[in-house]
């Protein structure tokens, strides 16, 4: 057999009872070869400092950054017209995003941010016949994940150099919606999300995916101790933690400042 089974964690956005969670459901399992995190770790949320402690004491992980981890290491609250994922200038939910990156860094400090400095982009394996590429959102850019006609150009582009695979798998997250979708022999997959879920269903997602031999892709959904993630938004008032506490309420956006 030659197969390789994957843990799944993605946009945890500061939610340290939900990756806690996750991590206990990933750690009955006795058949995980790796953990893959799909970025979007820190900002969003009330416990940035508890996210890097655990993103760094847990092993065998792949860190994948995320356009927020960019929006830190690029300081966007210093930019007199900060671009965020296509948001209009006068939007003020933009400027409340931005003053929430501004907030994290400060609670990450220097240690955070240089954590994000050794984030990788994107994270291709070759298991068998099965090629699989995790990312945040895309290898190409962070912020729009592929359609599936740009998959299938990136599956053409790999065979010319891979003849010999004849699968493709291309995983990411910053949806924060489920995705499944497959066409020839190319399937695209995303949970959802760990910490920050848009679907209407409050709890959280980890997947695992095994690869090679044999194919499966299972996403849980869990319960997680949620109220103590809002009490913690009310307690540390982040900047936008009115919108995160109903978001984590309901797992929808909720604009309502």
């Amino acid at each position: 057999m030659n197969s390789k089974t994957y843990a799944i964690i993605t946009d945890v956005h500061s939610n340290s009872s939900a990756l806690k969670k996750a991590l206990e459901i990933i750690n009955d399992r006795d058949n995980i070869d790796q953990i893959i995190f799909l970025g979007d770790y820190f900002s969003l949320g009330p416990d940035p400092n508890k996210i890097l402690e655990i993103l760094k004491s847990t092993p065998n992980s792949v860190i994948i950054r995320g356009n927020h981890e960019r929006y830190l290491l690029e300081e966007i609250w210093k930019d007199e017209k900060p671009e965020l994922e296509g948001m209009p200038q006068d939007d003020p939910i933009l400027q409340e995003i931005v003053n929430n990156e501004q907030w994290t860094a400060n609670q990450i400090g220097e240690e955070g941010i240089a954590y994000c400095r050794t984030m990788t982009i994107s994270n291709r394996e070759i298991v068998g016949d099965t090629l699989v590429e995790f990312s945040h959102a895309w290898y190409e850019r962070d912020e729009i994940p592929p359609t599936m006609d740009e998959a299938l150009a990136w599956r053409d582009e790999i065979s010319e150099s891979h003849p010999n695979i004849t699968q493709f798998i291309y995983v990411h997250g910053h949806l924060h919606l489920p995705r499944e979708e497959s066409k020839e022999n190319l399937k695209i997959l995303c949970q959802g999300a760990t910490g920050l879920p848009f679907d209407e269903d409050p709890r959280s997602a980890v997947a695992f995916l095994t690869v090679g031999d044999t194919f499966n892709w299972d996403v849980v959904r869990f319960e997680y101790d949620s109220q103590s993630t809002i009490d913690l938004l009310e307690e540390r008032q982040p900047p936008f933690y009115k919108n995160l506490q109903n978001t984590v309420r309901y797992a929808a956006i909720r604009n309502d400042i």
